[in-house]
């Protein structure tokens, strides 16, 4: 069976959590989408990679949550989600899913 990238869950957590909160008006339902889609995704993390780069990813998914925040002032909350997840799918495909 094949396997779906880590780079496309932690993307999709980052912009699906985001599109569930504004679309539905309800920031927890958001909050689920991005700790079940980043649970997922450090699974297969820690699967497929050492503890250290398992948790620098989950730092790095955690960082571009909280960071999307003040760019989004600065760029647009679209903008801002899709950069930080293009950011934290791209070390995610550097370390765990380029084969």
């Amino acid at each position: 069976m094949a396997q779906i990238p880590t780079s496309a869950v932690a993307a999709a957590g980052l912009v699906g959590g985001y599109a569930t909160a504004r679309w539905t008006g309800v920031r927890p339902l958001g909050g689920v989408v991005l700790a079940a889609a980043g649970t997922l995704a450090a699974r297969e993390w820690h699967r497929r990679t050492t503890p250290t780069t398992t948790a620098l990813l989950g730092a790095a998914y955690v960082a571009a949550f909280a960071g999307s925040h003040p760019l989004a002032k600065k760029i647009g909350a679209w903008p801002a989600v899709f950069t930080t997840a293009a950011a934290v799918a791209t070390a995610a495909y550097a370390t765990a899913d380029r084969a």
